[in-house]
């Protein structure tokens, strides 16, 4: 039980200090406000994270994820293979252009797709990939770009949860046809809301440009059908600020994980592993329990440490896709996928923790024990 003297922990805790708010002043003030300066300087400051990609900063990691799938040519009639273990907005975005999300399965250590499995889902239809980075761990790059080069497929990189992480050395959102970013407050850095395309393809970055603004580079003179996904400069402004100050926090994510590795014990929990030449950023440091979980996490809420399941439904049992599939007599076979939403508890690692929040972290999982 948490102390009169003790507050709870929370389990996510957005930076909005002194530097954001005066940088948002400044533009406000500025009178400059809608993808002006603040955008463009924010684009070139985030390509460095990316291997010096071009990079299109949108409203949202969801527009992002659209106005890839759109500028890539994938439509009706296309099939993209994602995994189920996600949040909604991965499939959302392949469904929002009309083609169809195939999920295949995960990896259980690094939650992120199967490459096994993603072979197996590629049919004639195939059009592209969408690995997702969870949590902050890179996919399996390394064996996924061969599959997508021997199929000829597209790959896009859901890098919305891994802003810096990288597997052997590149980082994400620089292997594939493009990688997609989210700024959304609870992210490892935000610009209040907001997003970001990279690409290594200088005319796919300018179809990008061009539909986040209504198809046009010039006012008035529309080239295709686009919309508005455009990026404020008060968010990028903010997102600039926390641009520079994302190494290092993610350091710090990198060490309070690093002492929960060390430290946590209790039999029924399994911390997470990373992978050889994988650099984890713990957007969310998730572990596995074994037993009841819904015990396991009352118990850590009343120790006043904040935990949160991402996710406990996969999405290929969400309504909008379960209930397709079901009239259509298709199933999914996604062991992994069902295990990890079943047993997957994410505790707080965000770099405003202290050494005692650390400790009593460890001390109120590690009190789970064994039998639960």
């Amino acid at each position: 039980m948490t102390s009169i003297n003790e507050q709870p922990i929370p389990a996510a805790r957005p930076v909005i200090g002194e530097d954001e708010i005066e940088a948002a002043v400044r533009v406000l003030r500025s009178g400059r406000v809608v993808q002006g300066p603040e955008v463009a300087a924010f684009e070139e400051g985030f390509s460095r994270l990316v291997d010096g990609r071009h990079c299109v900063a949108v409203n949202s990691g969801t527009s992002a994820l659209h106005l890839l799938l759109l500028a890539l040519g994938i439509g009706p009639g296309d099939e993209v293979i994602v995994p189920s273990f996600s949040f909604a907005a991965s499939a959302n975005a392949v469904r929002l252009v009309g083609a169809d999300a195939v999920f295949a399965d995960i990896e259980p250590g690094s939650f992120g797709l199967d490459p096994a499995a993603v072979e197996a889902a590629i049919t004639p239809r195939t059009a592209a990939i969408m690995p997702v980075h969870l949590y902050g761990h890179p996919a399996a790059m390394d064996r996924l770009m061969p599959i997508a080069h021997k199929h000829g497929l597209a790959v896009v990189e859901d890098a919305c949860q891994a802003h810096a992480a990288a597997l052997n050395g590149t980082p994400v959102g620089a292997f594939g046809s493009g990688g997609t970013f989210s700024f959304y407050p609870t992210k490892n850095m935000h610009s209040l809301e907001g997003g970001m395309v990279s690409t290594a393809d200088a005319e796919l970055a300018r179809t990008l440009r061009l539909l986040r603004n209504q198809g046009m580079e010039q006012r008035y003179a529309n080239e295709i059908v686009g919309a508005n996904m455009r990026m404020t400069d008060v968010s990028a402004a903010v997102g600039r600020v926390q641009l520079g100050k994302l190494e290092g926090w993610t350091e710090q994510r990198r060490a309070n994980a690093a002492y929960l590795d060390a430290h946590i014990s209790a039999p029924a929990v399994t911390t997470p592993p990373v992978a050889e030449g994988a650099r984890h950023i713990y957007h969310q440091y998730t572990v596995r329990i074994r037993g009841d979980r819904d015990a396991a996490m009352a118990k850590l809420t009343e120790a006043g440490i904040g935990n949160a399941v991402y996710y406990p439904t996969p999405i290929h049992r969400l309504k909008p896709y379960w209930e397709p599939d079901q009239k259509a007599g298709h199933t999914w076979d996604l062991p992994e996928t069902e295990k990890a939403a079943a047993e997957v508890v994410s505790l707080p690692v965000h770099p405003s923790l202290t050494q005692g929040d650390l400790e009593r972290i460890v001390t109120a999982v590690n009190a789970l024990g064994e039998n639960l």
